[in-house]
């Protein structure tokens, strides 16, 4: 029999009625069966732990993402696969640190969540925590079928460093705008072998890492001067997320693009990626984007935002050089980004 391990870090899946005063609380796993009398049939060994204190993912942290990573890595030999309960507002940045925090990884991690909480009557939490234990408990021929960091919502299951949060209402929240879904849940599972990341072999090597001197500068028709100003010379930044139009154009106006050079100069990485979420950054394409490449620019492709963010995480926190995490970031790590 499979072993699952649950890791509850908060969020509206968690969440039960006090029969006294009820208000909505943080189950524990005997609250869980009794909400879910079904999860007995699943034909796995199920075990749960919990964060000390459940967090709202508005308020994950890059050392929550460690916590779980950490979570993970302990308990690795033990179990076969993992189900993290977490809130669908951040869950896609946890996906994407936890794919870089968990290198070599050889077994399933399937993020879950839902709209509603786990004890109202028109709940999705029922569906989506059991269909998410029941692949990260799917093998064949005595190997996991799904060895990556993943998302199971509303009968998709999604890489997690390719899914971003979508819609704040529907039961169906999640898209993957540049990646096919792994697996679909219908009256069975299909899971999509091709689309699906494949392990190396090697053991697992969890990276610590929580440098988050990271800044956005989403671009607008009429940014002015002083905001790019005023960001570049942020005390201690190491990278930039620019978020361009289209295929990662922008203003070629002399000032926007001498400060810019100016950032480079102080050996801030400039990684662009696109604000649509479809699509990828083609630096050149088009001249309003030709100066990026001639000035050290670096192309994001067709990363998603979460995914940009937590690999400049992720790689700031290496001995690698500047030079070096430019390279890195246009190449996949983790079925991040298309070659």
């Amino acid at each position: 029999m499979n072993s699952i391990l649950i890791i509850y870090t908060g969020g509206t899946i968690g969440m039960v009625r006090d029969e006294n005063t009820n208000a909505l609380k943080a189950f524990d796993f005997d609250s869980l069966i009794s909400e879910i009398p079904e999860i007995k049939k699943l034909k796995c060994k199920i075990e749960a732990t919990s964060f000390d204190e459940p967090i709202d993912s508005s308020n994950m942290q890059p050392n929550n993402w460690l916590n779980i990573a950490q979570i993970i890595y302990d308990n690795y030999e033990k179990h076969d696969g993992f189900v993290v309960l977490h809130g669908s507002d951040t869950m896609a940045y946890t996906a994407s640190a936890l794919s870089f925090h968990l290198e070599n990884l050889e077994k399933p991690v399937i993020l879950t969540g839902s709209q509603l909480p786990i004890g109202e009557v028109r709940t999705d939490a029922k569906e989506n925590l059991l269909t998410a234990i029941e692949i990260a408990a799917a093998q064949k021929n005595g190997k996991a079928i799904v060895p990556e960091v993943a998302i199971y919502f509303e009968y998709d299951l999604y890489r997690g460093n390719r899914a971003t949060k979508s819609d704040a209402e529907d039961f169906e929240a999640f898209t993957s705008p540049n990646y096919p879904v792994l697996a679909e849940a219908g009256v069975s599972l299909k899971f999509k072998k091709n689309n699906i990341y494949q392990p190396n072999g090697k053991k697992l090597k969890l990276n610590q890492f929580s440098n988050n001197h990271i800044a956005t500068i989403k671009l607008y028709p009429g940014i002015t001067e002083e905001v790019i100003f005023s960001i570049i010379n942020i005390p201690g930044l190491k990278a930039i997320v620019l978020e361009t139009f289209g295929a990662g154009n922008a203003s070629t106006q002399l000032w926007f693009i001498n400060l810019l050079i100016e950032a480079i100069n102080k050996d801030i990485i400039i990684l662009n990626i696109s604000q649509c979420e479809g699509g990828s950054v083609d630096q050149g394409k088009y001249e309003t984007s030709s100066a990026f490449n001639k000035i050290g620019v670096v192309g994001g492709k067709d990363m998603t935002y979460e995914a940009a963010v937590t690999k400049l995480m992720y790689l700031l926190g290496t001995d690698l050089s500047t030079a070096e995490i430019k390279e890195w970031l246009q190449k996949p790590l983790r079925g991040e980004i298309t070659e």
